[in-house]
C-alpha cells in the first residue's frame, strides 16, 4: 500500500504541476527511485530477483534515453542556428490570408513534429504565431490548432512522439506499420483547421527576418533527414535498432562540424547536448522507474479490466480521452507493462489515441502546457471552449486509423 501511495502522489504531482510549481521531473524521479529502494528493503522478496527486475527496467529506459538524446541534439543545433526559423520565413509570403495561414500552420506543425520533439515544434510554431500580432481570440485559435497538429504529427514516426517510440520498442508495431497513421492523423488535423477557420477573413503581413545560413548548417540538416530515413530503412531491412542508427547519425554530425572547422572554444559542437530538455528526459526516467515498480508488485492488472469490459477498439478510444487528464507517458508505460493482448490494428489505434488524446485538454500534453505558458490569455477554460471541435477531430482520426489499419494490414 505504501508503494501504491507513493505512485499516486507522483501522479498527482504531475497533474497538479501548475498548482504546486514543482517540476514534474523532480517529483517523478524522487518517487521512482524511492519506491525501488523501499522495494529492496521491505518487500521481503529475493534481493537478487528485485535487482534483476531493476536492471531490466533500466535497460529499457537506457534505450529510450539514448535515442532521445541523439534526436534532440540534432534539433537543438538546428534550432539554435536559426535554420528552422529561416525555413519558415522562406516558405511564407510577405502577405497571406488568415485562413490560408491557418492551414499552412497545421501542415508545418504536423510535418515538423514528426521530425522533432513536440516541445521544440510547439515553441517554434508559437513564436511564429505571436510575431504576427493577431487578435487575442484568433491567436488562441491558432494555439489550439498548434497543440492538436503537433501531437498528431508525432504519432506516425518514432522520432516524433515518445509514446510511439515506447510502443515500437515494445515490439507491438513496426516502423512500416506506423506509416499507416499518417493519412488519418493528417485528415483529422485538416478537419480541425477547417472548423477553426470560420470567421478568419483577414490578411496577415509577415515581417521577414534575415537569418544567415551556412553550408555546415545545411549539411547537418541533410544529415538529420538522412539519419531519419536510414533509421527506417535499416530497421525494416536489417532489424538494426533505431537507437544505434541515431547515435551513428549524431556522430556524423559531430565529424561534419569538425571537418568544416566550425568548432571553437566559444561554440563546440558537443556542447549542443546541453541544450536539450533534460527535465523532460528525467521525467521519463522517473515515470518508467515508477511503472517498473508497479509491474513488480503486480499493480497494473487493474488496467486489464477496462479491456475485459469492452472490446479493444472502444477501450483504446476511452484511454485516449483519459490521456487528456493523465499524462500519456505513464499511461502508455502502464498499458505496455500490463501486457494486454491486442491485434495490430488495435495497437495502432492505441498509438494514435495516447498520442493525440491529450490534445483535448490544455494540460493533457507537453505541447499544451508549453503553449499555455507562452500565449497570453490562454487559460484552461478558454482552451476548453474548443473541446467539442477537438473531440470531433480526435474521433475522426481514431476511426480512420482503425478502419485503414484493419483493412490494409489485416487483409
Amino acid at each position: 500500500m505504501v508503494l501504491l501511495g507513493c505512485a499516486l502522489l507522483a501522479l498527482l504531482g504531475v497533474v497538479f504541476e501548475e498548482v504546486t510549481h514543482i517540476n514534474k521531473a523532480k517529483i517523478t524521479l524522487f518517487f521512482g527511485t524511492f519506491c525501488w529502494i523501499l522495494l529492496f528493503i521491505f518487500s521481503g522478496l529475493d534481493a537478487d530477483l528485485v535487482n534483476h527486475k531493476l536492471e531490466q527496467n533500466i535497460e529499457e529506459i537506457a534505450s529510450l534515453w539514448l535515442f532521445l538524446v541523439a534526436a534532440m541534439t540534432f534539433v537543438a543545433y538546428l534550432n539554435k542556428k536559426g535554420l528552422i526559423e529561416g525555413l519558415i520565413y522562406l516558405i511564407l509570403p510577405r502577405q497571406i490570408s488568415e485562413r490560408k495561414l491557418l492551414f499552412l500552420t497545421a501542415i508545418f506543425c504536423f510535418v515538423f513534429s514528426s521530425l522533432a520533439d513536440n516541445i521544440t515544434a510547439t515553441l517554434v510554431s508559437i513564436a511564429l504565431i505571436l510575431s504576427l500580432k493577431l487578435s487575442k481570440k484568433k491567436t488562441i485559435r491558432f494555439a489550439v490548432l498548434v497543440v492538436f497538429a503537433v501531437n498528431s504529427g508525432g504519432v506516425s514516426l518514432i522520432t516524433g512522439d515518445v509514446t510511439t517510440l515506447m510502443i515500437f520498442l515494445a515490439d507491438k508495431v513496426s516502423i512500416v506499420d506506423l506509416l499507416w497513421l499518417i493519412l488519418p492523423a493528417f485528415t483529422a488535423v485538416l478537419l480541425l483547421a477547417a472548423l477553426l477557420s470560420r470567421g478568419m477573413n483577414g490578411v496577415v503581413k509577415v515581417e521577414r527576418k534575415n537569418i544567415a545560413v551556412r553550408t555546415v548548417d545545411i549539411m547537418i540538416a541533410i544529415t538529420f533527414l538522412t539519419t531519419i530515413l536510414m533509421t527506417i530503412l535499416a530497421n525494416v531491412f536489417f532489424q538494426i535498432p533505431p537507437v544505434l542508427s541515431f547515435l551513428a547519425g549524431m556522430s556524423v554530425m559531430f565529424l561534419i562540424a569538425h571537418f568544416f572547422n566550425d568548432e571553437n572554444d566559444q561554440d563546440p559542437i558537443l556542447e549542443y547536448i546541453r541544450y536539450i530538455e533534460f527535465d523532460t528526459l528525467l521525467f521519463f526516467l522517473g515515470i518508467l522507474l515508477l511503472v517498473g515498480m508497479l509491474e513488480q508488485i503486480h499493480a497494473l492488472h487493474g488496467l486489464l479490466q477496462l479491456y475485459q469490459l469492452m472490446a479493444p477498439e472502444y477501450a483504446n478510444f476511452v484511454v485516449g480521452i483519459f490521456s487528456a487528464a493523465i499524462d500519456n507517458v505513464p499511461l502508455t508505460a502502464a498499458l505496455l507493462k500490463a501486457d494486454i493482448n491486442m491485434s495490430l490494428p488495435a495497437w495502432l489505434s492505441l498509438t494514435y489515441a495516447v498520442g493525440v488524446g491529450g490534445s483535448m485538454l490544455v494540460i493533457g500534453s507537453a505541447a499544451g502546457i508549453v503553449t499555455m505558458s507562452k500565449v497570453p490569455g490562454l487559460t484552461f477554460g478558454k482552451y476548453l471552449k474548443y473541446g467539442l471541435l477537438l473531440l470531433l477531430s480526435y474521433t475522426l482520426g481514431y476511426i480512420l486509423v482503425y478502419l485503414v489499419s484493419s483493412y490494409f494490414i489485416a487483409v
